[in-house]
């Protein structure tokens, strides 16, 4: 009997919008063994990797996700040449970076080290589903704390937050990833009031 548990791993992973658990393939497998399953996709992902394919396998935020090959990325550069890409101002990649490598914390301890009102950025990186409250904080209040979400894993393709790089070359990797935009008006003007505010 022909073995084609690779296929079903290709089909399922071409066929999925998210990066797709272990266990979802595991249970598409007919409950094959977990050792099985992480066999067969190490095969898919060097066979891709030795035939130089456009594509690759790689383990994003807890699931496997198949992607474009980096080194082909000038050539959708030009096909998605006209496409609109929600970019991070510098403002929200400062305020995401610090909470990603402090979470959880709250809106006042991110003022606290970003020396300016965050209320508008953090909206955004809300309304991007890169943040979310995490929980509440046992002090005066019970302010929310924030957190990281598993869209921000995908977004920056990581694999958890273990595998952060250096906060130095975080940056780096945002503007890399084609992620990082000027300032959008609305955190600019907010970013101007605040240090009006300062000065007065």
């Amino acid at each position: 009997m022909q073995d084609n548990r690779k296929s079903v791993i290709e089909a399922l992973l071409l066929a999925s919008e998210r990066p797709l658990p272990l266990n979802q393939i595991i249970i598409a497998l007919d409950n094959c063994e977990v050792k099985e399953a992480v066999r067969l996709l190490e095969e898919l992902k060097n066979e891709y990797e030795q035939s130089n394919r456009g594509i690759r396998i790689v383990e994003i935020a807890g699931g496997f996700q198949m992607i474009t090959a980096s080194e082909y990325a000038p050539f959708l550069k030009k096909l998605f040449k006209g496409r609109h890409i929600e970019r991070l101002s510098k403002p929200a990649l400062e305020t995401l970076a610090i909470i990603a490598y402090k979470q959880p914390l709250t809106r006042s301890e991110i003022e606290l080290l970003r020396n300016v009102n965050v209320d508008g950025v953090m909206k955004s990186l809300v309304e991007k589903n890169l943040i979310r409250i995490s929980g509440r904080k046992k002090a005066p209040g019970r302010p929310c704390v924030y957190g990281t979400t598993r869209a921000f894993l995908e977004h920056f393709g990581l694999k958890s937050l273990d595998a952060l790089p250096r906060i130095e070359e975080f940056s780096a990797m945002a503007q890399k990833s084609d992620l990082v935009d000027i300032e959008l008006e609305e955190e600019k003007k907010a970013e101007e009031i605040d240090e009006s505010k300062n000065i007065a």
